[in-house]
């Protein structure tokens, strides 16, 4: 009787609540993602860490901040039963990009009526996002079913490597030549803009749509990142290369280190694409700077738009993790599945009433053009002892007018 009931109730989809997260934890365990090597220990950690800053995100939502989007998801129950629940983000600055991070789906409902309820909400109720993008598993296919049956086209592909801890002390041993190795700060920002532009195509530049504000920390920033670190007994380290000759920016990496010993360490590296030979020589510095830290393996990502990368890594040992895709939802679809609104329903002659005319204009000849010739027969002609004709805007004025001083000229002679 209970399920009969619920069936027949309609699906709400409202924000998080607290009383959500234990139905939340289960969907984690069920969900793909959970079973693949990169994804089984993230789950558990964010909702230990949910659990315990969960008060202080929904207070901080409520107002302009860093943290305002820090959390932002939405659920589907019906019936008190907890059905899916969506999980999105700001990509950039702007917030024109704005990124789906996860959707998790109850096993036994209608898993593609339900994240597609889930999805269009989610378009529905943020209308800065010009663009939506996200990363999934290119094995799960039910995932990219979901995602394509809402618009969303294949945009790049990700690869996530694994380099373990004694082929990081090998790399460490190396002496990287790396003389304009710089850290980082807010001054650099457009250096690392115009590294990150030229380094991805087109195409990818434009759904990423990021801006020289996009690698600058502001002061509250800066702390939040600082109690993050603190609280996570994590540290971060960053730095880039410039080219003095060109005087741009040609590399950059960022890596996360647990002090704790407990996590693998995570690096980002970026490459111009016209110094590749850079690789070796940024996961050889990654490597000596992991050194004073506990002896973890290292995870690094690779797009597929720079190949030289990872055939450094296949080249060296490294083992792939993990393989997914970016997929990206342009703001065609959302106008498009907009509601039609019908030229019938518009009132034009209400609306444009004041441009009718006063009454109904009779049809003749050309009269302006009449009374223009008759204006000009009537004007006196000036004396003048020359045979010039006047220029009027006219041509048939001019010529009455030069006949007229033809005539008055006659009984002189």
């Amino acid at each position: 009787m209970t399920s009969l009931l619920s069936r027949n109730l309609s699906v709400i989809i409202r924000p998080v609540q607290y009383r959500d997260l234990d139905g939340i934890d289960r969907l984690h365990q069920e969900s793909f993602v959970a079973h693949t090597p990169k994804g089984s220990g993230v789950a558990i950690r964010q909702m230990q860490w949910l659990r315990r800053w969960y008060g202080l995100l929904k207070f901080l939502s409520w107002f302009p901040n860093p943290l305002k989007y820090h959390f932002c998801a939405y659920v589907a129950e019906r019936g008190r039963l907890l059905l899916g629940m969506i999980k999105v983000s700001p990509f950039n600055r702007t917030r024109t990009t704005w990124r789906v991070e996860r959707v998790v789906i109850e096993r036994a409902v209608d898993r593609q009526g339900i994240g597609s309820q889930l999805l269009r909400h989610c378009f529905e109720s943020v209308l800065e996002a010009r663009t939506w993008i996200l990363e999934v598993n290119i094995n799960d296919t039910e995932a990219l079913a979901l995602y394509r049956r809402n618009g969303f086209q294949r945009l790049a592909e990700m690869t996530y490597w694994e380099i373990e801890s004694d082929l990081l002390a090998e790399l460490a041993c190396s002496e990287p030549d790396l003389p304009n190795l710089l850290p980082v700060s807010n001054a650099d920002a457009q250096l690392l803009y115009q590294l990150d532009t030229a380094s991805m195509p087109p195409l990818v530049r434009q759904v990423f749509d990021r801006q020289t504000q996009d690698f600058k920390t502001s002061l509250l920033g800066g702390l939040t990142d600082a109690m993050r670190q603190w609280a996570c007994k994590i540290e971060v380290v960053s730095g880039y290369v410039f080219e003095p000759q060109r005087k741009a920016a040609i590399g950059y990496f960022q890596i996360t280190l647990d002090r704790k010993g407990q996590e693998p360490h995570v690096a980002m590296l970026t490459v111009h694409p016209a110094y590749t030979w850079l690789y070796p020589e940024l996961l050889s510095q990654l490597a000596r700077i992991a050194q004073d830290f506990p002896k973890q393996a290292l995870h690094l990502a690779s797009a597929d738009y720079q190949p030289e990368g990872e055939e450094y890594l296949e080249q060296i040992g490294a083992s792939r993790i993990e393989h997914t895709l970016i997929m990206s939802r342009s703001v065609w679809h959302k106008v498009r599945e907009s509601k039609f609104v019908s030229l019938e329903g518009i009132q034009l002659p209400e609306m444009l009433q004041g441009l009718q005319p006063a009454r109904k204009p009779i049809p003749g000849g050309m009269s302006w053009l009449q009374q223009r010739q008759q204006v000009c027969s009537d004007r006196p002609a000036q004396p003048n002892s020359s045979k010039e004709t006047v220029a009027f805007p006219l041509h048939n004025c001019s010529v009455e007018s030069a006949r007229q001083s033809e005539s008055s000229d006659a009984p002189q002679e």
